[in-house]
């Protein structure tokens, strides 16, 4: 009779190293602070993170008080078709938004903080925005997932550890993805190549030719050569 082996104490002492391992590894969160300047006509800042297709984006802004100041936030990316996710206009406080991305690139978290007509202090004012950006696994909410379905702990942290896997592997799947599309660019770039220095070697020998067929007409014409 053969015994199944199990999880013992320290197996389970491993998993939060190998979490953390892993989520270094994908390092798709980031957090910023910063003061937002009122302006009558406002420029957009935006915060740009990397993402792959299909990524869940969660945005957390937390805006600070200001009066006689109006914030609008937009959630783009750099794709050609410049998709906008959602556009909300006058944001205070806390605003918690939820996207899925559409293309490869980077996605842009855009914010606009626009002086009202009316205020009396139009001195460099400003609101503070507290900003954090979740992207793919570290979007997905494990402990709401952990309630839903009765999972227990170790339950809980082997899912956390299936979604950075995954995330591992579309990353390698894009990163070779790409590698491919480089080597066809380049293997197009060099045939152009070749195809200008053959052109550029033909010209150069047609034109001798007609230099030399020129200059003996011309010489012939002189009475200089029979």
């Amino acid at each position: 009779m053969t015994r199944r082996p199990s999880l013992t104490l320290s197996h389970l002492s491993l998993l939060p190293i190998l979490f953390t391992i892993l989520t270094l590894l994908t390092g798709s969160s980031s957090a910023i602070k910063f003061n937002l300047q009122a302006y009558r006509y406002p420029i957009q800042k935006c915060i740009w993170n990397p993402i792959h297709n299909n990524a869940l984006v969660i945005v957390t802004a937390n805006v600070g008080p200001g009066e006689g100041q109006k914030v609008d936030i937009e959630i783009v990316d750099s794709s050609p078709q410049k998709n906008v996710y959602l556009s909300k206009k006058n944001i205070n406080g806390e605003t918690r938004l939820a996207v899925t991305s559409h293309a490869e690139g980077e996605v842009g978290v855009c914010f606009k903080n626009t002086l009202d007509v009316g205020a009396t202090n139009t001195n460099a004012v400003s609101r503070i925005i507290d900003l954090d950006v979740d992207i793919g696994a570290d979007a997905v909410d494990y402990n709401a997932i952990a309630n839903q379905e009765s999972l227990s702990g170790l339950e809980t942290e082997m899912r956390k550890l299936e979604g950075i896997v995954k995330e591992i592997v579309n990353e390698i799947d894009y990163l070779k993805k790409r590698e491919a599309r480089f080597t066809d660019t380049n293997i197009s770039t060099n045939q152009r190549v070749q195809n200008f220095a053959w052109f550029t070697l033909l010209s150069l020998a047609a034109l001798g030719v007609w230099q030399i067929t020129h200059l003996r007409s011309f010489f012939k014409r002189k009475y200089l050569i029979d």
